[in-house]
């Protein structure tokens, strides 16, 4: 006697999955000009890379002889998988099944992908379409009787999200209507993307209207404008094809997990290469503004410049970027922005940013023009010194090797977000450093001075003169109060030796990293 009839509902079960909502419902997430979550997951993997887990798992109904009846496919997808020729898990809801609200064995899946990534130390990828849990529950149909709840002895269900953070890289990518679990395990990555037709969600429109009272699209509550300058999201990009190669390119720069070094590739930008125009950057004109962005693209590896969190938190730049072929977090003032001064939100940006290059032994280039903390009664509603005070307390207590660069301005607490413990510090000699800038500190120091002056405009003018000599980078030089003052041609070529100087010191950092508690 063979094991045939078995074999047959197998393979029937895994057609079944394999079709997931049927043709309808495909026919519909296409006529969206969406891709379905396999179909997802075969773009972003390798070609033909993708081992998948719990394929023929779901929700079967049999008849009385035990025969196959009816089956839903679990409407979440996992496995791995290859990206670059390189292992990682990758899952996502499958929104034409149930709209990715999760069934019994769609649920098991979606919570065990962080488990997984954690025991085999590989990056997780999630491609999010889909709700939350329902009021009708995850159960199966017939109103059988069954247990309610979790068992009292399970772990947290976020624990494991929690393990998966502080050990591997996780990315993940909003691709449609995203709301409850699947928003909550959206966010808790390291790098998110959402595509600008997108929307992430604590709660639809008819939860929204029935609490509240307010009707609100999708769109109001929670798409890529509301999302891209909040923090809630990394990145907002077209389609699903960028956001695939965006969450690729994230993972380049990473180790598969944090007892393993960032992956070094050869470089053919010279590390000699000096930049001619980098002389004239900074203008002498202190109101007038420059391009930081240039600054990094012309002192980094070209062409490696991947920013992440463009639209928040807008006077503060990060982003990852490689230097002679080593991975580095990058930190920078956009001076356009509130001349490049720290936000609430902007503070928030560089203490995460700070703790993930902590996490995965990135060492940080720091390329410095800033005012301060953002001033005034918006800033201060924002909680501004809270909140910049726990980025300043990141980056005294970081662990992974720091290179700053004083480009311009350096004043007030903000500055010291900018260096970490035992960093290489240049400066160039358009820089200035001071407990506040020269406008405000002669307005309030010598308020009196002025207004009793003949010519109060010229007496502001020459006291400003006089603090902003005061506030010259050369004494510090001279004093060796930073390492070196430096040509900014030389900006790279400085930056490569330091990278070729710290590169033994990653091997001693692998391994988890603790936070201690911020302000």
């Amino acid at each position: 006697m063979s094991w045939e009839k078995e074999i047959d509902e197998l393979v029937q079960k895994r057609e079944l999955a394999q079709a997931q909502g049927g043709e309808e419902g495909v026919s519909r997430q296409h006529a969206k000009g969406l891709l379905t979550v396999r179909e997802r997951i075969d773009t972003i993997l390798d070609s033909d890379s993708f081992e998948e887990l719990g394929g023929a798992s779901g929700d079967a109904t049999r008849d009385d002889e035990g025969n196959l009846s009816e089956f839903a496919p679990a409407n979440y997808v996992l496995g791995f998988g290859m990206i670059d020729g390189r292992r990682c898990v990758v899952g996502g809801e499958d929104f034409t099944l149930k709209g990715g609200s999760p069934n019994a064995a769609g649920l098991r899946k979606s919570v065990y992908a962080e488990e997984l990534a954690c025991t085999y130390k590989v990056p997780l990828v999630r491609l999010h379409q889909g709700a939350g849990g329902s009021v009708a529950g995850a159960g199966g149909s017939g109103g059988k009787p069954k247990t309610v709840g979790a068992p009292v002895n399970q772990a947290p269900r976020f624990k494991s999200v929690a393990q998966a953070m502080a050990t591997v890289p996780v990315a993940s990518a909003a691709l449609g209507a995203v709301a409850g679990l699947p928003a909550a395990r959206l966010v808790a990555s390291h790098f998110s993307v959402m595509t600008k037709d997108s929307q992430i969600l604590v709660a639809g429109p008819a939860v929204v209207e029935r609490a509240l009272g307010k009707k609100l699209s999708k769109e109001e509550l929670g798409g890529a404008d509301v999302h891209s300058r909040n923090g809630v999201i990394d990145n907002v990009v077209e389609d699903e094809a960028a956001a695939f190669e965006e969450i690729r390119r994230f993972l380049s720069y990473l180790p598969a997990n944090v007892w393993e070094l960032p992956p070094c590739v050869p470089s053919d930008d010279p590390a000699e290469r000096r930049e001619e125009e980098l002389i004239s950057m900074v203008p002498r004109n202190r109101r007038h503004i420059y391009d930081m962005r240039k600054v990094i693209a012309m002192v980094l590896d070209k062409g490696s410049f991947f920013e992440m969190g463009r639209l928040y938190g807008t006077g503060t730049i990060t982003g990852l970027a490689r230097l002679r072929g080593q991975p580095v977090g990058v930190l920078g003032n956009d001076c356009k922005q509130l001349a490049g001064s720290m936000t609430a939100l902007g503070a928030q940006k560089t203490r995460r940013f700070i703790e993930f290059c902590d996490t995965f032994h990135l060492p940080i280039v720091s390329l410095i023009d800033e005012p301060g903390f953002m001033i005034g009664a918006e800033a201060e509603k924002a909680g501004t010194i809270r909140l910049g005070t726990s980025a300043v307390l990141a980056a005294a207590s970081s662990v992974v090797p720091w290179a700053s660069v004083i480009v311009r301005k350096m004043h007030g607490v903000a500055q010291a977000a900018h260096f970490g413990p035992d960093g290489f510090v240049t400066a160039w000699p358009s820089a200035e450093i001071g407990a506040i800038p020269v406008e405000g500190g002669v307005a309030a120091a010598f308020s009196r001075k002025i207004a009793g002056a003949e010519d109060p405009a010229a007496e502001r003018e020459r006291l400003e003169q006089a603090m902003l000599d005061l506030q010259s980078v050369v004494p510090r030089a001279e004093s060796f109060s930073i390492h070196d003052l430096i040509d900014p041609r030389d900006t790279r070529p400085v930056l490569c030796d330091w990278i070729a100087r710290v590169q033994p010191l990653l091997k001693h950092l692998t391994g988890p990293t603790s936070f201690p508690v911020r302000a």
